[in-house]
């Protein structure tokens, strides 16, 4: 059981080994072949294999403190308090641990929601924002790492040749000054401590703490003795030397002891000209200084993959360090101000040494902490690496840091890591580099907070954290400081740092394979479409914002798709619903058969790029399935209103799926040959169907009677969407005939049902798409009616609707004659038959709608497809199956064609 797999079972009890049950017979058990009995107990040695693991203190504490303190705490604290005085400085780290404080809670709740795996920051961002968010987060972290372990390697190496290097001009035999100085030499010299570095590193994460906590001894016994100096070494003053330009000053310092005046003086800030690089200080520049000393905070999560514990060590550790840390800085500051005054504060960094009772033991401090922060930045890199390989974020190019020893040690990822920040010693100097690499950490602070912010607004149920001293505001507030502290401290390398992250974003997004992880966009997305859609009232509905929303039945997709594709660009940003019947009685069965098959509808929807959800139902027959989805489909405001079914003929259905380029299974796709065969094949053409052609009239009267409008789609395997768009010259028609040419008594007015299909063509039209396409609207008139009035009258009503169409007249005279109206013998006749209606419709004979059917295809300019006119279904059952033979002859060979019923009003001329 592990916190990437969900729990489906749980031993309240363990059991000995005496008191084991014996195996039921007929269990899968495996025998020893001697005595008959299980021989499935785990070895107890192999448990001793498992790599020793870190606790609290040696895992956490120790390596937070020291990266923490690094230098800062022997040479930038007097600098903070001699430009910004004590009650700025003071201000400055309150402000400053304010803002890290607030990413340690989060820190604190993330870890302590589930169990945590190497990786530290980056296990966090990504398992709650995704691999995308974490992935590009790991990447900087990462390179945030190699960069300040070069850094922290310099640094030392900086220090060292200043002690003891051979400088140009002076006295090659000064005592202490040995080391040769140049570039290459301060390269060796760095070498040298990151290959010191490395070989802790690759024995593992045991020798590291090992040898951290030797680290952490000696320099609490510096800050112990810095501590004790401030009381126990008297006055004095310190000979200062530093250099402006080519001119060497000499001043004096001097050391008070406790005195007010001292204390006074250090009060109010007074910044000056910063002596190391000749710059004017400001309150933003000090504190970014000082702001570089708090960001060691992740040392601890870094090492979330060695400890015994993390969600119980890293909580605990981390703020046991951070409140440690705070206190010392707030005392030394203190203590300064107290007994130093400012040309000793402000002109010599190191006179933490100067006044210690042992002058070299600061300076051991310092190597110490500083070697300290290079181990941990490297072993912090190597993990983040390992944790990046795992996931396979990177497809092969990481593979080989998955690589680890029998202890665990992904020394792949150490050696990798190594490499990288030896490379990065050739730059010799890093002070460009030293901004963007605590911007770097600044990002990864802010990222951990939005994490948290993520997963508290989502309002997950199994978001629950044993930490619980956090709210959503203190992660905003985390969120708020890293930002404003990255811009600050540069806001050139903080845009440039935000784009880079944005780019990995990227790129994972469209590289990387889909994760297990757990989405938090999709709890987000859930939160927030919930609360929209109890905000979508329909009562509130107007004709004026209607869409089509709708549900297509498919009985198969591989025989399908053209449709699927046609009615994606149809619904115009509406509510879009694949819906299928499955055939069978639960009662029957030993489990839900649809709950196997929505990957493959969910598959097709994806491969075929198309903005729709799926719904399946099972039912013992297709009319109570359609039933079931037109009553459950959708929630509160979306539901659908229109109903689309494919006609009922005895066409040949062809297999199309295979002809899509998305499902070709001769090109290697993962998902297509797992997808295909949950797909049943093509139904033979002698083959029965699965619903009569009564239950198929019965489910567009059924539609009808719950206010659905009914759409019924022919000839659409023969709908080439892609040739349609692809063509260079030539129009592309879309032809409407709006009026029921089943009742040509009925053609000289508009109904709601022509206005409901006037208003599908002109959405289609609307469609990016099929913008190209022309609509063309065709009127039957009979001779001796004034075509003039009626065409006016309809491009009047096409003015108001703002429906952009060419109005054809098409005379029908010859065709109209063949109807039943009129052969009526008298008025009497006519009463009689009109009496009867709806069963007059029955009258119509197979001549007249043949007629209509030629009619229709007489029309120049064959039409990408066309917009009918459908009936509605008679009130008889009886008829329905004479009825479906109208609709099947009047529309015979007419290529794709729409026959559409509309029941509610869709249009509107108001504002």
């Amino acid at each position: 059981m592990t916190e990437k797999t969900p729990l489906l079972h749980y031993r309240l009890f363990s059991v000995s080994e005496d008191h084991q049950p014996p195996p039921v017979v007929g269990d899968n058990v495996p025998d020893d072949g001697v005595t008959g009995t299980a021989a499935a107990t785990v070895p107890t040695h192999s448990r001793r294999t498992q790599p020793k693991k870190l606790s609290t203190f040696f895992g956490v504490v120790i390596p937070t403190l020291l990266s923490m303190f690094s230098v800062v705490v022997f040479l930038r604290v007097g600098f903070v308090v001699g430009q910004a005085g004590l009650y700025q400085a003071i201000a400055m780290f309150i402000v400053a641990y304010v803002i890290i404080s607030m990413t340690v809670l989060s820190v604190c709740a993330i870890s302590t929601n589930g169990a945590l795996d190497a990786g530290g920051a980056y296990y966090m961002i990504s398992r709650a924002l995704g691999p995308e968010f974490g992935g590009s987060i790991g990447i900087m972290f990462f390179f945030a790492n190699i960069c300040g372990c070069a850094l922290y390697v310099l640094g030392l190496v900086e220090s060292i040749v200043e002690m003891f290097g051979l400088q140009p001009g002076r006295n090659a035999w000064a005592p202490g000054h040995v080391l040769p100085s140049s570039y290459w030499y301060d390269f060796l010299y760095g070498t040298v401590i990151l290959l010191i570095c490395l070989l802790v590193c690759l024995v593992g994460a045991n020798i590291y703490a090992k040898a951290t906590f030797i680290i952490f001894v000696i320099v609490s016994s510096v800050l112990l003795i810095v501590f004790i100096s401030f009381f126990v070494v008297k006055e004095m003053s310190v000979p200062i030397t530093y250099y402006e330009g080519n001119v060497t000053i000499m001043v004096n310092g001097t050391f008070t002891g406790f005195k007010y005046t001292t204390l006074k003086d250090n009060l109010s800030p007074q910044y000056g000209i910063d002596y190391t690089t000749g710059v004017m200080m400001t309150f933003t520049s000090v504190f970014a200084v000082m702001f570089n000393g708090c960001t060691g905070i992740m040392a601890g999560s870094n090492m979330s993959g060695d400890l015994k514990n993390p969600s119980y060590s890293i909580p605990r550790g981390t703020i046991t360090a951070v409140i440690f840390t705070y206190i010392i800085y707030n005392l030394l500051c203190i203590l300064t101000a107290c007994t130093c005054d400012r040309v000793l504060l402000k002109k010599d960094y190191g006179f933490l040494g100067d006044i210690n009772l042992w002058h070299p033991l600061v300076t051991i401090g310092v190597y110490s902490s500083t070697l300290s922060a290079a181990m941990s930045a490297l072993i912090g890199a190597s993990r983040i690496l390992y944790a990046l390989a795992k996931d396979d974020l990177f497809g092969v190019l990481l593979i080989p840091a998955k690589k680890t020893s029998k202890s665990g040690n992904p020394w792949v990822a150490v050696l990798f890591s190594w490499i990288l920040v030896q490379f990065v010693l050739f730059a010799g100097k890093l002070n460009t580099i030293a901004g963007i690499v605590t911007i770097f950490f600044l990002l990864v602070y802010a990222a951990v907070d939005l994490a948290c912010l993520a997963l508290e607004w989502a309002s997950a149920p199994n978001f629950r954290p044993t930490f619980r001293y956090f709210t959503w505001h203190t992660c905003i507030l985390g969120i708020i400081g890293c930002v404003v502290m990255m811009f600050l401290i540069n806001p050139i390398y903080a845009s440039a740092s935000i784009a880079f992250m944005l780019i990995l974003l990227l790129v994972i997004h469209y590289l990387s394979p889909n994760s297990s992880w757990g989405y938090i966009s999709q709890a987000l997305i859930f939160h927030q479409v919930r609360k929209y859609l109890l905000m979508l009232d329909v009562r509130k509905e107007h004709v004026k914002f209607w869409r089509p929303q709708v549900l297509l039945m498919v009985t198969n997709p591989r025989t399908s798709i053209p449709l699927i594709n046609f009615m994606n660009d149809l619904k115009k940003s509406g509510l879009y619903v694949l819906g299928h019947v499955e055939l069978g009685d639960l009662d029957c069965l030993p489990s839900d058969p649809l709950q196997s098959q929505y990957d493959s509808w969910l598959t097709l929807v994806d491969k075929l790029n198309i903005k729709a959800f799926v719904n399946l139902t099972l039912s013992t027959c297709v009319r109570h399935g359609v039933q079931h989805l037109l009553f459950i489909s959708g929630l509160g405001g979306m539901r659908p209103n229109t109903l689309v079914l494919g006609f009922y003929d005895n066409c040949r259905p062809d297999d199309l799926l295979k002809q899509e380029p998305a499902f070709n299974t001769s090109i290697s796709d993962g998902d297509s040959p797992v997808m295909l065969p949950n797909f049943p094949p093509v139904r033979a053409t002698c083959a029965s169907k699965c619903l009569s052609s009564e239950e198929y009239v019965s489910i567009i009267q059924d539609a009808m009677k719950m206010l659905k409008n009914v759409v019924l789609a022919r000839y659409f395997s023969k709908f080439d969407r892609k040739e349609l768009l692809s063509r260079k010259c030539g129009d592309i028609f879309v032809d409407v005939w709006p009026l029921n040419l089943m009742r040509p008594d009925s053609t000289s007015y508009v109904d709601t049902s022509s206005l409901f299909l006037l208003q599908m063509a002109c959405v289609f039209n609307m469609v990016h798409t099929w913008k190209r396409a022309k609509l063309r609207l065709f009127i039957c008139v009979e001779s001796g009616m004034k075509v003039e009035v009626q065409e006016g009258k309809l491009q009047q009503l096409l003015k108001e609707l703002r429906i952009k169409a060419t109005i054809q007249t098409v005379t029908w005279d010859s065709v109209v004659s063949l109807h039943w109206h009129k052969t009526l013998s008298s008025k009497q006749d006519e009463d009689s038959i009109f009496s009867s209606f709806p069963t007059n419709s029955m009258m119509i004979s197979d001549q007249y709608l043949q007629a209509v059917n030629q009619m229709i295809l007489g029309q120049s300019s064959k039409p990408a497809v066309r917009f009918l006119y459908l009936p509605r279904p008679p009130a008889d059952t009886t008829m329905y199956e004479r009825y479906l033979q109208q609709l099947d002859i009047m529309t015979k060979d007419l290529g794709p064609t729409l026959l559409i019923h509309g029941v509610s009003a869709v249009t509107s001329t108001d504002l």
